[in-house]
């Protein structure tokens, strides 16, 4: 990693922290890049080529896809990202007669390319410092909730002025340093994505599970997707008179590859990060984390026992299943990271040095000398309080519930209705008029990832879980039910199924017009149930929002004690905004006497081959390596197709699908993973293990001309 005493910046925060020293383990907003001094790091552009307001510098080519991040790769709205990112895609439109998971989807010409379905793309046009607005309405004798709502309203005023401008234009509000700073950015929301090409999955799942994380990596994790907007240029949904949309900024792609060493950077959308916690958080955290561990076992192995001889079910459930192993082993990592690299232990060692800092000065010892303690002590009533809430909330209620699929649906019909009784800006978050349509498509498309009789047995697994509960941990609602036993549960399980009429979307999406009591009277068990689950969340919402703001503004005296201590020189952690970090091509030593390259190669593709799924290796990429046909896509080196290489940047989940740049700005790169050892820098960063896996570009070119012959798509990225 870089040398943290050559990045020295003019940081103005709003609390005038002064000269920093900024350290190289952040993500960094644009408007800190200028600010890093690239140029001496070897960034060959100019960096004020990155980030403009007119939205024509290239971090406008990167664009949010919710959960993944793309870029623009040609003039006509051309958008590479991961395999993984685009899968959700790519599971939708399949099945058993068209199983693109399985055998990847190529369309010959724009005429062919088909819905994306599920996804938008967000392209960044600019962002603005609101800290000075949203303090100004915070009053010194303002409890918690107080300070909750009038923050949400002046979030809700703030979005709706500016999203008023444009019929395409989307906001987001969002806290840096746990408040000490607020910033609204503005994106123009492409609703029809369309998928070009997909790898089959011998090659954009290469490896698999077992690989996922891991180093020495060889998947060619891609996926091309396209944008489209109306003749007038607006994002609008599909529609077939709609036409490419011609971004402000595209990726030139590179195919002169790196080298141990180079200077590289990445721009994208990183979901989270914990580097702030406190010592109490991250063992709160590390409960947590062992928890689901044993929850993603369980259900993981009830979806595949479900969809053992039933492609078709096995093709509903393949994202979920992906993406609860990924999480699955994402988290043993971190356990296991945290217990080989001693981070409790560092984390003692710096909060006392944060607290020897505190004593050194009196208006210190004022300000920051009891918050450690008072985070810990409220965090045990935090957490008591959420261990409870998010029974419900995290498997029924939010937008990425875990739990029955039809369970779900039938709360966001619920739900939906209830808040549609209000005026706009007095419902509660993602359930406005803006969120409306991705309300109505989630009800579309939900039949694409769940079948009825495995939801219903998932169901009763579910409720078998609650069972496991001391009965004060129970949710209300399912409290009579769990008194009478285990024997009651598949009985009332069955009635709800045979009972209701949300198996149908488009009744659901009817019932959403509807008003809660017309809901009521139709007397449909899920409904009913969602409306009692609904009740029990209303009553603890209030309070929970207390107990966040509370939280938060502890958390907030915290954070600004740190940038005092290091006079601004911390990043906020990641909250799926838009960041900027960089780093060299490096490899790294993971344990004594053993050192990892850099670089893979496509021999290495050759090597790992079983014949079976996940290492499988089409005939065809086999006789184009044996006969060494890789065109103008071999590397000089090891004269072969580079397929991976490593880079010390700083990435987490959101990040996958980012462009990694060269030093003069092109794409050699797509981000897809991180290293087994480095998997804890969500919390922690560790230097010497810190490494990013992205798939090297070439590979990406060599697949999509010489295994699969997309010469249209090499000729429209210029190449």
């Amino acid at each position: 990693m870089f040398n943290t005493s050559k990045i020295l910046i003019l940081f103005v925060m709003v609390l005038v922290f002064g000269i920093t020293g900024f350290s190289d383990e952040g993500m960094w907003l644009p408007h800190q890049m200028k600010d890093l001094n690239l140029e001496a790091e070897g960034l060959k552009m100019d960096p004020g080529d990155l980030y403009k307001t007119d939205g024509t510098g290239l971090m406008s080519a990167v664009v949010d896809l919710r959960g993944g991040t793309g870029e623009f790769v040609s003039p006509e709205g051309l958008i590479l990202t991961n395999h993984h990112v685009a899968f959700g895609a790519i599971q939708r439109a399949s099945d058993k007669e068209h199983d693109y998971i399985t055998h990847g989807f190529l369309a010959d010409s724009k005429k062919e390319e088909i819905p994306a379905l599920g996804y938008t793309a967000d392209v960044l046009l600019g962002y603005d410092d609101v800290t000075d607005v949203v303090l100004k309405t915070l009053k010194p004798r303002m409890s918690p909730l107080q300070r909750y709502e009038a923050i949400e309203k002046i979030k809700k005023r703030l979005i709706a002025k500016e999203e008023k401008k444009a019929k395409d234009r989307y906001c987001l509000f969002e806290a840096m340093y746990k408040g000490n700073k607020y910033y609204l950015f503005r994106f123009k929301r492409l609703r029809d994505i369309r998928l070009v090409y997909a790898p089959p999955r011998s090659l954009g799942n290469f490896g698999g599970d077992i690989d996922n994380w891991m180093w020495p990596r060889h998947t060619c994790d891609f996926t091309y997707l396209r944008a489209y907007v109306s003749k007038d240029n607006l994002g609008t949904d599909y529609n077939a008179d709609n036409v490419p949309y011609k971004p402000g900024a595209y990726i030139k792609v590179s195919t002169e590859g790196v080298k141990d060493g180079d200077f590289t950077f990445i721009m994208g959308y990183p979901g989270r990060t914990y580097r702030n916690y406190t010592l109490s958080e991250m063992e709160d955290d590390i409960a947590n984390l062992r928890e689901r561990i044993g929850l993603f076992k369980s259900v993981i192995d009830l979806f595949e026992k479900a969809g053992e001889g039933d492609r078709g079910i096995q093709i509903k459930y393949a994202a979920t299943v992906k993406g609860l192993n990924n999480g699955l082993k994402n988290y043993t990592g971190k356990l296991e990271g945290f217990e080989k690299a001693g981070v409790i232990d560092k984390k003692k060692t710096f909060e006392n040095k944060f607290l020897q800092w505190v004593k050194e000065d009196a208006n210190r010892r004022e300000k920051y000398g009891a918050i450690l303690d008072k985070i810990g002590d409220f965090l045990k009533i935090k957490s008591a309080f959420m261990s409870k809430y998010d029974l419900l909330d995290n498997n029924i209620a939010n937008r990425r519930a875990r739990g029955p699929a039809l369970l779900s649906q039938a709360y966001q019909v619920y739900k939906t209705a209830v808040e549609n009784q209000k005026p706009d800006m007095k419902r509660e978050e993602n359930f406005q008029e803006r969120d409306l349509p991705d309300i109505k498509q989630r009800i579309e498309l939900a039949e694409k990832r769940y079948d009825l009789g495995v939801d219903r047995k998932f169901f009763k697994f579910f409720l078998e879980r609650f069972l496991e509960l001391p009965g004060d941990k129970r949710p209300q609602t399912f409290k009579p039910l769990l008194e009478k036993g285990a024997e009651s549960i598949g009985k009332y399980v069955d009635n709800l199924y045979e009972n209701t009429i949300l198996t149908d979307p488009q009744k659901r999406l009817e019932l959403i017009k509807k008003t809660p009591a017309q809901l009521l009277k139709l007397k449909d068990p899920f409904i009913d149930l969602a409306a009692g689950i609904e009740k029990e969340l209303a009553g603890m919402r209030e309070k929970k929002k207390a107990i966040d703001q509370e939280f938060d503004d502890l958390k907030k005296v915290y954070i600004a004690g740190l940038l005092e201590m290091y006079n601004g020189g911390i990043a906020s952690d990641a909250n799926s905004t838009i960041r900027f970090t960089y780093g060299n091509v490096r490899g790294y030593s993971p344990r004594d006497a053993v050192f990892y390259s850099p670089f893979t190669t496509l021999k290495g593709v050759i090597e790992k081959e079983t014949g079976t799924f996940p290492f499988e290796v089409p005939d065809k990429l086999k006789t184009l390596h044996e006969a060494k046909d890789f065109g103008r896509y071999a590397d000089k080196t090891p004269g072969d197709v580079v397929t991976c290489f490593l880079n010390t940047t700083n990435v987490t989940g959101g990040n996958s699908g980012s462009p990694t740049l060269n030093a003069r700005g092109e794409l050699v790169g797509i981000v897809f993973d991180m290293t087994y050892e480095s998997v804890i820098g969500d919390y922690y960063i560790i230097p010497e293990f810190q490494r990013v896996i992205q798939v090297d570009i070439r590979y990406v070119l060599f697949v999509t001309e010489k295994f699969t012959g997309a010469h249209y798509l090499i000729k429209e990225m210029g190449l």
